[in-house]
């Protein structure tokens, strides 16, 4: 049955009477069906027409509701810009809530944010496309970067119930943000406030995909300031501990850990490698050189692959590892 608007603020008031923070990120999910419906009501939402709905709820959640209506509308028009700047409110007030409340606030959190960091990948890519210029992706690496110290400064519920459950989480989001636009030194301040926080529960009681996430970024940018050892460690855990129906994940982690144990003379089994076959189509030609010393065929990959390594950045390390290909001829004479 279809839901209209005043239903849908029911709903919301019901899921926050009850404090159920999975069905509240379920109402706050854009594509949810109810989101279908509300484009159907308001065939072209501008806020003068939600006027009747403002006070409708408790504040802020009539104006969080009416966000959600207009984001949802902005979407189904391909309205990206417009779609991100209205969700980008949403999360705004949201977060007024947010640090008012316990840890049953989490999954809606991270519903919105996740939604935050799509919408502004893809207004950043029509903007690129029509040859404008967007930086909605560092605006929301801003908004993400907000939440992750919303959820730090909880000090007063109670252990189990803390926001301070969605730090990793949130971490790996907005590292992800920093990543995608270039702004990899950013990372720091997060990293600091970290460590600068003792009272953090241990990173092995979160989550293991909260865990994953983290550890690959630690070891992407240990990678990066050519930390191969600390790189290797993290990117280790994070693999052994990634699901083992994750494929992309699994394969991203080995995008880097593959070349950092070549580097160590470590070669990967033709059976992992036959488990990627991109991986295997990348780094084969280099690992084949190194096991008969073919220096020629290994500096001929080099050059082949030279433009998709360099945008993986992992052709430095790759370069590196060629020396262990002329020991290998050396061997062989």
């Amino acid at each position: 049955m279809p839901m209209d608007m005043m239903t849908f603020m029911s709903q919301l008031n019901d899921t926050l009477v009850s404090e159920n923070g999975p069905n509240l990120a379920y109402l706050l999910r854009p594509t949810s069906p109810h989101g279908k419906d509300l484009v159907k009501e308001f065939k072209n939402p501008v806020r003068p027409m939600f006027r009747p709905f403002e006070g409708a709820m408790q504040s802020p959640w009539d104006e969080i509701a009416i966000q959600y209506a207009l984001t949802c509308g902005h979407i189904a028009k391909r309205r990206h810009g417009e779609a991100f700047k209205e969700h980008s409110q949403l999360v705004s007030l949201f977060l007024r809530f947010f640090t008012e409340n316990r840890g049953w606030t989490l999954p809606a959190l991270f519903s919105i944010l996740r939604d935050l960091r799509d919408l502004a990948f893809d207004a950043d890519h029509h903007a690129k496309y029509n040859g404008q210029k967007s930086e909605c992706m560092e605006d929301a690496a801003r908004t993400i970067a907000k939440a992750f110290g919303n959820c730090m400064t909880d000090r007063t519920s109670p252990p189990d119930q803390s926001r301070k459950w969605g730090i990793y989480y949130v971490v790996g989001l907005v590292l992800k943000c920093y990543f995608r636009v270039k702004r990899i030194s950013l990372s720091k301040n997060i990293l600091r406030a970290l460590d600068a926080n003792t009272d953090i529960p241990a990173l092995s009681l979160y989550p293991r995909s909260h865990q994953v996430t983290y550890r690959y970024y630690l070891g992407m940018l240990s990678f990066l300031n050519e930390d191969y050892a600390k790189s290797e460690q993290e990117l280790t855990l994070a693999f052994y501990n990634c699901h083992i129906n994750a494929q992309n994940n699994q394969q991203r982690i080995l995008t880097y850990l593959i070349p950092l144990r070549i580097l160590k003379g470590h070669l990967p089994s033709t059976e992992l490698m036959q488990r990627f076959p991109i991986l295997n189509e990348l780094y084969t030609p280099f690992t084949a050189a190194i096991r008969v010393g073919d220096v020629a065929g290994y500096d001929r990959a080099l050059d082949q692959l030279e433009r998709q390594l360099v945008d993986l950045n992992v052709w430095l390390t790759l370069e590196k590892a060629r020396e262990l290909c002329v020991r290998g001829l050396f061997r062989r004479v």
